[in-house]
């Protein structure tokens, strides 16, 4: 893989990580034991995704030493007061097993609850613990981060966003970009086989000799962006990986970044609108 990337607050991570949504029990640490083992060395959880233990046992079985892999977690709604989100990182690293998360994400902004700047100071209390070496936020938009930024002078580090071929999201890139933070990509890849299928993306999967996941994946690299794209098949995981030895041209930029459409959400969870606990 490329050079990591650098965070705003020195932190490192890894230009492709493993999304980890539904990768439970024992099955979810062989598949997170075997991905660390074919060269993954960030894995994407949440609190939400009530796999935080299978996590922490990928890793501490991996005999990979722990500052090399990168682990991240997300703070569900439920706990955006203050006085909670401590606690709930805590338990994050009970559940864990390990010392330290490396990132940290608010997972939804929940503006209904107006609670996502209470949320964030909570954040740079627990960073400033030592339970988290970074934190950032998923889903936001470029008001919101103004709000954090403005009243508490912390800029997150990552924002995670929808982002895929369909969905391009050049602005919120771009207002990410400007504030110096880094965008990174759930469902970079989409769901099931309609991107993949796409003509566009076929053909320039033909014509470069790479499969069409490969292409989408390189699209994100190119783009400035982190993907997450999630897999419990080795052939594919290894195949996500493998992304760094071919380039796309300035035209195959343009054709793709023309598949993008307002409709292109495949999760319908607009942040300005969508509350999840």
């Amino acid at each position: 893989m490329s050079k990591d990337y650098t965070l705003n607050d020195g932190t490192t991570l890894p230009t492709i990580g493993l999304g980890t949504y539904s990768l439970w029990g024992h099955s979810g640490v062989d598949a997170m034991l075997a991905a660390l083992q074919e060269g993954y060395r960030l894995l994407d959880s949440a609190v939400n995704y009530e796999n935080e233990g299978a996590v922490g046992r990928a890793v501490r079985l991996s005999g990979i030493p722990r500052e090399d892999i990168r682990v991240a977690s997300k703070l569900p709604g439920r706990h955006h007061k203050k006085s909670q989100v401590s606690r709930t990182i805590e338990e994050s690293l009970l559940r864990t097993g390990l010392d330290y998360l490396d990132l940290y994400l608010i997972h939804w902004p929940n503006p209904g609850q107006g609670l996502y700047l209470e949320a964030w100071e909570g954040m740079i209390e627990a960073r400033e613990r030592g339970l988290v070496r970074s934190i950032g936020v998923s889903n936001f938009l470029p008001d919101y981060l103004d709000v954090l930024i403005e009243k508490t002078g912390v800029t997150p580090s990552v924002n995670q966003i929808e982002l895929h071929p369909y969905f391009n999201q050049e602005e919120q890139r771009t207002a990410d970009r400007n504030r110096g933070i880094l965008t990174q990509a759930w469902t970079p890849i989409g769901k099931r086989t309609a991107l993949l299928e796409e003509p566009t993306i076929v053909g320039i999967a033909r014509e470069l000799g790479r499969t069409p996941a490969q292409v989408v994946l390189r699209w994100h690299s190119q783009l400035g962006v982190l993907p997450i794209p999630k897999s419990a098949n080795a052939f594919r995981r290894i195949e996500n990986l493998a992304i760094e030895d071919f380039v796309l041209g300035a035209g195959h930029m343009q054709a793709i970044a023309g598949l993008t459409r307002p409709d292109g959400r495949i999760f319908d969870g607009d942040p300005a609108t969508h509350e999840e606990f």
